[in-house]
């Protein structure tokens, strides 16, 4: 049996080539001279470009120091972050290295997005956040300032939001129609963060006559420097029909 020298060369390469190996197939022209061998490119993918943080960024509070950094991966090299719409809160800006920070200025919910571009390959992604700034202390009526015989009484609910430990002051005036003022409600006390809002209720007895009442809670971080304030007062006056 003769087997053409084509065949033969073939089985050798077949030969050659281990059970799980990788083997190049060699393309053996007639005549027996040996093809060009061309390897096929390896193709290598670039990583995507991913800002990693969630859109929700944490919440702040007016005049409270605030930092926060922008992160990405996938990166080549040096990245550059920038705002392409909406707008930050007052008081805080981006710097180009991804560092968010600054003091807000005004209570408010903010959308923007950012872009950041890779240095190398000009590659740029986009990604939306919200930032909020809320109110550090949360004022709100309990019961509403309300008649009772000759007494104006009712209570407020007071919740510190922030992170801190806040030194309160909370007094509650009602101011006659001729201007003069008397204060139906005070305390002064520490206020720790928490969930539950703590009530502070108010009364007193008054003269006949109308009245307005004006709450106000004032809070103090003196590490900080920081002052916070809410006001409630009441739509209208309020009649006392018994007194002299």
């Amino acid at each position: 049996l003769v087997i053409p020298g084509l065949v033969i060369q073939c089985l050798a390469i077949l030969l050659a080539c281990g059970a799980g190996m990788a083997c190049q197939l060699e393309v053996v022209r007639a005549g027996g001279q040996q093809a060009e061998r061309q390897d096929a490119p390896v193709a290598q993918e670039a990583r995507d470009l991913v800002i990693e943080n969630d859109s929700e960024l944490p919440d702040t509070n007016p005049h409270a120091p605030y930092e926060f950094r922008f992160r990405a991966h996938g990166r080549i090299s040096a990245l550059h972050w920038r705002v392409e719409k909406g707008v930050l809160p007052s008081g805080i800006k981006l710097e180009e290295d991804g560092l968010l920070h600054g003091k807000a200025e005004h209570v408010g919910e903010f959308q923007f997005t950012v872009s950041v571009t890779d240095g190398g390959r000009e590659r740029a992604v986009q990604k939306g956040f919200v930032l909020r700034v809320t109110s550090a202390l949360s004022l709100n009526w309990k019961a509403g300032a309300h008649v009772n015989g000759n007494r104006i009484e009712g209570s407020v609910q007071v919740l510190n939001t922030t992170r801190d430990t806040i030194d309160l002051t909370f007094y509650v005036l009602a101011v006659a129609q001729n201007g003069r003022a008397t204060a139906i409600g005070y305390q002064h006390f520490v206020l720790r963060p928490g969930r539950n809002p703590v009530e502070l209720p108010f009364g007193e007895a008054l003269p006949y006559g109308e009245y307005k009442v004006h709450v106000d809670a004032v809070g103090e971080v003196a590490a900080k420097k920081l002052i916070y304030r809410e006001y409630l007062e009441t739509p209208g006056r309020l009649q006392v029909a018994v007194g002299p």
